[in-house]
């Protein structure tokens, strides 16, 4: 975050150990793909590590990270070894006095040639992830779009959410995704049907493009119909959703994989609470007073 972030206590993060039960939980009951994101997930020394854990977790097909960036120049052929084969990368603007503004950072150049290291590294998917922001970055869609004519990376727009410290900044600067929508479809981008293990995100692609654009409206009817995730905290709680709850605490039962039954018995059991939808359509936002305290 631009002023740093300070969780509330000492942190005491999941051990290599912790992670590695957590995923073959996971995986037990049928998870193919796994996102490490954060906050930025690369902080932590042993991410390497953690990413070749995950990878080597039988029945997970695919592993996936989001990141700010700042590392993947120096580091994209490393992950991509340990077995990494996604990437999301946080770039709000391609005007660097922008990203500057909205992220507190001078370092865009930086980004941009980590994204190309990771082309050149060969992942499977390179995404960039931009939070669409009136009055901020809203007119950067011609400059993405030329981006991606001729650059085979997808562009993910996401809708701001409203959270609970957030509702001044949220009410400033919400653009409604639906808008970028019906600008695509006029513009003759055609959508693209999911496959089992996309998230959230409407994909569209066009004939005169290489890259594709998803958009993410949190807002849209139905958003959470096809919901797929589940999120555990750097901490071991699970989070059925971003909002509306506190997590489950699932860290008593990754100490050792003699747990494993009892493991995933408790995550059939929460999986039976998830709430059909969020409520943030209408105004309620939960307990998640900022996203960065999840990790969204």
């Amino acid at each position: 975050m631009p002023d740093g972030y300070r969780p509330d206590g000492k942190p005491t993060f999941l051990t290599l150990n912790e992670i590695e039960n957590l995923v073959a939980g996971f995986a037990a009951v049928g998870t193919q793909k796994i996102r490490i994101t954060g906050g930025e997930p690369t902080l932590r020394k042993d991410f390497t590590d953690i990413v070749r854990i995950v990878a080597n977790t039988p029945n997970v097909n695919t592993v996936a990270m989001t990141t700010n960036g700042y590392r993947l120049q120096q580091h994209a052929k490393e992950w991509y070894d340990a077995g990494l084969r996604r990437i999301n990368v946080s770039v709000d603007s391609l005007d660097p006095k922008m990203f500057y503004q909205i992220t507190g950072e001078n370092k865009f150049d930086q980004v941009m040639r980590g994204i190309d290291a990771a082309l050149e590294a060969g992942f499977e998917r390179v995404k960039i992830n931009a939070v669409l922001l009136k009055g901020l970055n809203d007119k950067d869609l011609p400059r993405f779009l030329h981006w991606i004519k001729h650059t085979p990376i997808d562009l993910r727009f996401i809708e701001l959410m409203e959270t609970g410290l957030g509702r001044d900044y949220f009410n400033a600067h919400h653009l409604a995704g639906i808008d970028i929508k019906k600008q695509l479809e006029q513009d003759g981008w055609l959508y693209d049907l999911p496959s089992a293990d996309d998230g959230p995100a409407q994909n569209f692609s066009h004939s005169d493009y290489q890259g594709r654009i998803g958009l993410i409206m949190p807002y849209a009817k139905n958003f959470c119909a096809s919901c797929n995730r589940l999120r555990v905290s750097a901490k071991g709680k699970l989070h059925l959703c971003l909002f509306t709850e506190n997590g489950v605490d699932l860290r008593d039962l990754l100490q050792d994989a003699s747990a494993r039954d009892e493991l995933i018995a408790r995550l059939h059991g929460q999986l039976a609470q998830k709430k059909e939808t969020h409520f943030l359509h209408q105004g309620i936002t939960g307990v998640t007073k900022h996203l960065a305290s999840i990790g969204g």
